[in-house]
């Protein structure tokens, strides 16, 4: 049952990373329902949250495809559960997979390159049926793929957890670099997402953030919810932003203010 229900799931992240909701396949929704059918929710939950910190920055740009999170995730959670390790190490082995992952998404870019002529000839013919029968096939390969990955990961993943304990026990060093490297990952995520994002006139509120985070993460009775404050300080910030910028633009050529309120 948890073989049949992982290749379902792993089936529809598949699609949902070019279709359907974009959101699905998101390692901070996608890991938790995986930890579901696995029987570990929490270590869903933590592998999920940590995951995303390192994909967050990893968007598809046209053609050029990143490493991929869904087959990431799946990798994570098996070895996680499965075999046992550390999040930290787990998430060193899936990037390697995750990458493979990306090959897989451009192979299927590939294949799907020679179906385009049927796609641009129902279009020009005025043909729905026609287009959408190219994109069920497009959905079908990418997600078929993905399936047996998530299978051959799975068997993979149990058949191997106690290979893995042997030589986490022989070899620890190679194990803690794997966890240095997955911890150290989710701040490469983090600082992919800066470069794309950050503008200059930013850096005060990104500061400001590390400040609360910091007050918050101090005191006691608010270190359990340091991310959720925080959080919530930007969306004051962000709100007020939005709504003077909205009163300074509906302001714009009217005959509002003037001397006599003093603007």
């Amino acid at each position: 049952m948890e073989v049949v229900l992982l290749a379902i799931v792993t089936f529809i992240f598949a699609i949902d990373q070019f279709s359907l909701t974009e959101l699905l396949y998101r390692p901070i929704i996608a890991c938790p329902i995986i930890g579901a059918i696995l029987g570990d929710i929490k270590t869903g939950l933590v592998v999920g949250g940590t995951y995303e910190l390192m994909m967050v920055g990893n968007m598809p740009v046209g053609g050029a495809q990143p490493p991929n999170a869904v087959l990431g995730g799946v990798v994570a959670m098996i070895f996680a559960v499965k075999s046992h390790l550390a999040v930290e190490e787990a998430l060193g082995l899936a990037v390697i997979f995750s990458v493979f992952g990306q090959y897989v998404v451009t192979l299927t870019f590939t294949v799907m390159s020679y179906f385009m002529a049927a796609g641009d000839k129902a279009a020009a013919e005025a043909n729905p049926k026609g287009i959408t029968n190219v994109t069920l096939v497009s959905m079908a390969i990418l997600g078929s793929l993905f399936a047996v990955l998530s299978i051959v990961a799975y068997y993979g993943g149990s058949a191997a957890g106690e290979a893995l304990s042997a030589f986490k026990e022989n070899y620890s060093w190679v194990m803690a670099g794997l966890g240095a490297a997955g911890g150290m990952m989710r701040y490469v995520g983090f600082a992919v997402l800066l470069k794309i994002m950050l503008a200059n006139d930013m850096w005060g509120i990104y500061f400001a953030g590390f400040a609360f985070a910091a007050i918050f993460g101090n005191i006691p009775a608010t270190s359990g919810a340091t991310l959720l404050l925080t959080a919530f300080v930007g969306m004051a910030i962000a709100l007020f932003d939005y709504q003077t910028n909205v009163k300074i633009k509906n302001s714009a050529g009217s005959s509002n203010g003037g001397e006599t309120d003093g603007i």
